[in-house]
């Protein structure tokens, strides 16, 4: 399994969101996020090519790929490099992407 570096913003993006499956549709639901999306980090450590580039391309962000969180309306945005993995954010689809993707620093 190769080595995951998970941002700051990415995990500060884990936590809000997970806060708020809890705080709106309930404790369940957040747990089951929480669960879900750390599931899906451990699949990009497997599989670090797994992830899409069209929304990294779409957005003039070379490299980027996303992996959607299965069954929420979000995903993780990572570069994977030649020795890690670099977890950058965990956005939801509605939010603005192209926005939010162009302040990527990609180093």
């Amino acid at each position: 399994m190769i080595l995951t570096r998970i941002r700051p913003l990415a995990e500060a993006d884990l936590i809000e969101r997970t806060r708020n499956y809890r705080s709106e549709p309930g404790q369940q639901i957040g747990q089951r996020f929480f669960d879900t999306a750390v599931d899906a980090l451990h699949t990009i450590e497997k599989m670090p090519g797994i992830g899409s580039t069209r929304l990294g391309d779409l957005c003039d962000v070379p490299g980027l790929r996303s992996l959607r969180i299965t069954g929420f309306p979000c995903g993780w945005f990572y570069f994977h490099r030649d020795d890690y993995i670099d977890v950058v954010r965990l956005l939801s689809y509605a939010q603005d992407l192209p926005n939010l993707l162009a302040e990527i620093d990609e180093s």
